[in-house]
Order: structure tokens, then sequence, then C-alpha cells
């Protein structure tokens, strides 16, 4: 059987530094045996993180919004309203001590939760992230958008960081960086490919689509 797990859902924008001690003294009491696993669902104000990836030429405007050191594996992405971010912290130990798979299941997750809502979101061999093929949405051959973002890290085999899935963020805030390095390709969320979900309907599907994937 699976582990014990929380979920916690905020409902006002999380400032991005109270996040990071929020997992960080979260990720210690997993560790140490004396709090559940957690998914952390929520949104935060504009902003830029950096990851341990992160090059300085790929922040475009460093004083359009707040920049962060996430301490999480990629590069540069972006945060805030109408994108839900999922924060997972789960113990591998107790459940597959690889890194891999875990990674692997963070991209299901998200795909079978853009699949509940008729989105075909698909991996891409060296792109990070879930992608979907712009042409069934008026894109020329080939276009592709990425729709969710990942990065995560690993301290003693306990899981933190996670993924952001776009609902209906401003895409305009992603000019400020060259998300996750990629240059050749944009990014899309659901409400700009028609799909006018609310972000109650979005977590409900990311539960459903959880309990499918990690709960096998």
């Amino acid at each position: 059987m699976p582990p014990d797990l929380e979920w916690r859902q905020s409902d006002h924008p999380v400032p991005y530094p109270e996040a990071l001690a929020g997992m960080e003294a979260r990720v210690a009491a997993i560790r140490a045996g004396t709090a559940p696993e957690l998914v952390w669902l929520l949104e935060h104000p504009p902003l830029y993180t950096a990851g341990t990836s992160a090059r300085p030429e790929d922040l475009l405007e460093t004083a359009r919004f707040p920049v962060f050191e996430a301490g999480r594996g990629g590069q540069y992405t972006y945060h805030g309203p109408g994108q839900r971010v999922g924060y997972v912290m789960l113990d591998l130990q107790t459940r597959k001590p690889d890194v891999r798979a875990f990674v692997h299941d963070l991209e299901e997750w998200l795909i079978r939760t853009l699949a509940a809502f008729g989105i075909k979101g698909e991996r891409r061999e060296g792109r990070v992230g879930i992608w979907v093929d712009k042409r069934p949405y008026g894109g020329l051959p080939g276009q592709e958008d990425k729709i969710a973002a990942l990065g995560v890290r690993v301290r003693r085999w306990v899981t933190f960081h996670g993924v952001a899935l776009n609902l209906e963020p401003d895409l305009g805030h992603f000019g400020g960086i060259i998300p996750c390095g990629i240059r050749e390709h944009g990014v899309t969320s659901m409400h700009a490919l028609g799909i006018l979900a609310t972000m109650d309907e979005v977590d409900m599907a990311l539960r459903a689509a959880w309990d499918e994937v990690f709960s096998r």
C-alpha cells in the first residue's frame, strides 16, 4: 500500500519564499517520519524561478518580475495566476527509489489530467515538460507548444518541487525569459486551446489522475 498522503489546496497566491520554506519543513518532517507525504496545489504571484541549470542569457527582462533561485533541476520558468502548481513531496524509499521513474510518473500524471479535457499532451525526447501539437488547433505542421513544466529535487529520497500546468496564465508573461532554455517552441494554455475549464475542474482531474498513476 502507498504511504499516507495529504492533499493541500491554497486558495490565494502563495509567495515563493513561503512555498520554499513550507517545502523544506515538510521534506524534513517526512524524512523524520513525523508527517505524511504531501501534494500541495497552489498558484504564485507573477515571478520567475531559476533552476540549477539556468543560463543568465535566458533571463531577458531582469526588472519585469521578481526572480528566485529555486534549487530544483532545470532552467528558467514562469509562475503566476492561472497556472496550477503542484508541489509533490513523496518518500521514494517507501515507494520506489528511482528518480527517473518518478519523473516519468509526474509526466504521466499531467498527460492523463490533460486527457480528461480532450487535450493530447505528449513527451518529447530532449525537451522537458509536456507538449501539445498545435496543428489540430490551427497551427502549422510541426508547431508545438509547452503546456506544462516539470522541475524536481530529491533529498535523501524525499522529493519536492514538482509541476506547473497552464490553465489560463497571461502567456505574455513568459516573454521575459527563454522558458526552460528552449527558443524554437512557445508556450500555450488550456484556455488558449479553447478548453475553458475552471481551476476546480483541473484540481479534480489532477486528483483522479493521481490515483491512476501513483496509487498503483
